[in-house]
């Protein structure tokens, strides 16, 4: 049920009218006389007009099956006989469609159950409604609509197969100006609004490069989905039927797919024409007048808004070919841009004229007016991207990076800008060519976070008054220190070795005594008494050892000048290279070096299945990106940074279950359980998580599944041998 809880539209439209002025609800004189002429009739339907009981629509053609009554239901009259729908799956046209929603207008809600199937329209694109929503309040209704990408006009440049994309043709430079596709827009009125159109059921027109398999380039393909989901949304903005919202950043989403061929369990082929084709994954608030149908509206829901909307999604007209092709060059400039950080042993990069700053702290729009990131020039670096060129911005080098300066001066929204940078970012946000390693995590302090046999003997060495050991650390609430050293070890665990990853800390968010112990408390409190080992101590040998890097916004203790291999000061939104300056002060001002030499590994971990203890039916959902709820149970994620978009938490949340089902044998490690799912991902999509079709998931990354294991209350771990 959380593909559907998840996210819910409008519930219950009673009114409505179009931009003509016409509107949904006549007047209650003829409404009611509409209804009465209606149920007049035995079988409820008039004449010529929605399903019927033999040589019509699809059921004709099917080899089996009992031949369905007019109105999908038996009864002699409305409120007489108890009525029985037949919500087998149909195969018919639009049209009839329509009719059979017309025919069923105030009838009781239960009615629409009889509308699941597949509906051919004659613009060549193939409706699909699975599930209907049982009353006017439940979960909108999940359909799909199927249709081939050359319906779109999509041109080759997106599809990764146009042969004259070489290094010095224009489009690398983004100089190219030429709209998507080669066909002229449609001008006068529009004929693939109306039910006229001449060519047959899938038949589309041939495109010049056009309908080619997304094959070269993984990243366009993901790009091209999530703008078209994108558009999609804005199209269907205030409508009955409606898409998945997307955030600021470019992701991998099941609300759109993209499909080589395409095969279903209905009798005939739903396409003549050749693929890949289009799946888009949409939700249907269907409309009622209470507790009865609304058929009218419903038929308009289709016949207007989501015709209107599939039919706008035509990437020849020059406006949205260029959008989507500028799109796909940012997210493979983002990864070509990650590419050349692990290459070259960059943790990021951050393009001159970046704009970092947001409009809020609960905002990830772009702040207009906002200080452009200027590099400084020890820092300075210039990269060639495929289609941005040459690019100068800031490379900051692996190693330890504090980031210091005054309060409100924008450390942490530099610091977030990095976080951030794990994934690419639309156009306009400001933040296209900020990149960060795709393993970064931002770690901090949970409050109250379960921590289950964890080994912090690197941060923890015993444990004083209880017989508990730091190899195998466990505790329902956790400290602040104790947490935030769990979520270190629990990275390095997910890392493996080797490793090219970063840890994000900002001291606004993390545990003092785990940071720093300046040096009047270390002679107050001896190391014997003090079991805490702060990073400061570590942070060296974690980078030396294990090549983890840190960056670390620290403006209230010098201590880790002396350990930082960089240091960069943020004055008035303006990054400046302050290393040399430190340098000076540790030596004007020496402390003495705690640094330790080592920094232990720590132990795989063995899940296990936990006992079968459900009571209550099934949950699977996502509380936004703060929290999970597994049937009776939720798990905090607040802390976890990579989950940026809902359906990231969501496809967490079924990413959970189905290790806790078929994963955890008390044998396999984590991290092997985790590359399980991760391989599964990649052989079936997104579609390898949730329930059939799923249409609000996002994929997240495997260490952001594995930090939501390691916060599940009931995990039950085995030691590594």
């Amino acid at each position: 049920m959380a593909a559907r809880d998840s996210y819910r539209g409008p519930q219950n439209h009673s009114h409505r009218s179009d931009s003509s002025g016409y509107s949904d609800r006549q007047s209650n004189s003829s409404y009611s006389s509409d209804r009465q002429s209606r149920h007049s009739s035995g079988s409820g339907h008039s004449s010529g007009q929605g399903r019927h009981s033999s040589g019509s629509g699809s059921d004709s053609g099917r080899s089996s099956g009992p031949a369905r009554s007019s109105g999908n239901y038996s009864g002699s009259s409305r409120g007489s006989g108890q009525r029985r729908f037949n919500d087998e799956p149909r195969e018919s046209t639009l049209n009839e469609l329509t009719s059979h929603l017309h025919a069923i207008d105030g009838r009781s809600y239960a009615a629409y159950k009889a509308i699941v199937g597949r509906y051919r329209s004659p613009l060549g694109w193939v409706l699909y409604i699975d599930r209907i929503q049982p009353d006017p309040y439940a979960p909108p209704t999940a359909i799909r609509v199927v249709l081939p990408l050359a319906l779109t006009g999509a041109d080759a440049r997106l599809t990764g197969t146009d042969t004259h994309l070489t290094e010095t043709d224009s489009h690398l430079t983004g100089a190219d100006t030429r709209p998507t596709g080669t066909n002229a827009p449609l001008s006068g009125p529009d004929p693939r609004l109306t039910e006229s159109d001449p060519r047959p059921t899938g038949a589309t027109e041939p495109l010049t490069g056009a309908a080619a398999h997304l094959t070269a380039s993984s990243t366009r393909v993901i790009a091209l989905r999530d703008y078209l989901a994108r558009t999609l949304r804005e199209l269907l903005k205030g409508q009955a039927i409606s898409i998945a919202p997307a955030g600021q950043e470019i992701l991998e989403r099941s609300s759109v797919n993209l499909h080589e061929t395409w095969q279903d369990d209905f009798s005939t082929p739903a396409f003549n024409a050749p693929g890949p084709y289009l799946e888009l994954r949409l939700r249907w608030s269907l409309p009622a007048f209470g507790r009865e149908i609304a058929g009218r509206q419903a038929a308009r829901n289709l016949n207007l808004d989501l015709a209107r909307a599939i039919a706008a999604l035509d990437l020849r007209e020059s406006e949205l070919g260029a959008a989507a092709w500028k799109h796909c060059q940012v997210a493979e400039d983002h990864a070509a841009l990650q590419k050349i950080l692990v290459e070259r042993g960059w943790v990021a990069f951050l393009a001159d004229g970046a704009n970092l700053a947001r409009r809020s702290g609960v905002s990830q729009l772009p702040l207009e007016g906002g200080v452009p990131l200027t590099a400084p020039e020890t820092l300075a670096q210039t990269v060639q991207l495929p289609h941005a060129g040459a690019v100068r911005g800031t490379a900051i080098p692996a190693g330890v990076t504090v980031i210091a300066g005054g309060g409100y001066h924008g450390k942490s929204t530099l610091l977030n800008a990095i976080a951030r940078g794990i994934y690419p970012h639309i156009p306009g946000d400001g933040r296209e060519l900020v990149a960060t390693v795709p393993e970064a995590m931002a770690v901090r302090a949970a409050d109250g976070r379960a921590v289950t046999g964890v080994d912090l003997r690197p941060f923890i060495s015993h444990l004083p008054g209880r017989d508990a050991d730091p190899a195998q650390f466990t505790t329902a609430n956790a400290s602040g220190s104790t947490s935030q050293a769990a979520s270190i070890m629990e990275s390095l665990e997910l890392w493996g070795q080797p490793a090219q990853a970063a840890l994000l800390l900002d001291e606004d968010t993390c545990a003092t005594n785990l940071l720093i112990r300046d040096q009047r408390m270390r002679a107050l409190v001896s190391s014997e008494r003090e079991p805490i080992t702060p990073l400061v101590d570590r942070i060296r040998a974690l980078h030396r050892e294990r090549g983890i890097s840190t960056l670390i916004v620290m403006g209230g203790s010098g201590d880790y000048l002396d350990v930082a291999d960089q240091v960069l000061i943020m004055d008035s939104y303006r990054l400046v290279d302050a290393t040399a300056q430190a340098r000076q002060v540790c030596a004007s001002q020496p402390r003495v070096d705690t640094s330790l030499p080592d920094f232990p590994l720590p132990a795989q971990r063995l899940p296990q299945r936990p006992e079968a203890k459900r009571r209550g039916p099934s949950r699977t959902r996502a509380l936004g990106t703060q929290r999970l709820v597994l049937d009776r149970h939720e798990v905090d994620v607040a802390d976890v940074s990579g989950l940026v978009d809902e359906g990231q938490a969501l496809a967490v949340a079924w990413a959970l279950r189905a290790l806790l089902e078929r994963h955890f044998d008390g044998r396999t490690s984590l991290s092997q359980a985790l590359a399980q799912v991760a391989k599964r991902l990649d052989d079936v999509g997104l579609d390898a998580l949730g329930e059939a079709h799923p249409a609000f998931l996002v994929r997240p990354r495997l260490v952001d599944v594995g930090a939501a294991v390691n916060r599940l209350r009931s995990l039950q771990v085995n030691p590594s041998a």
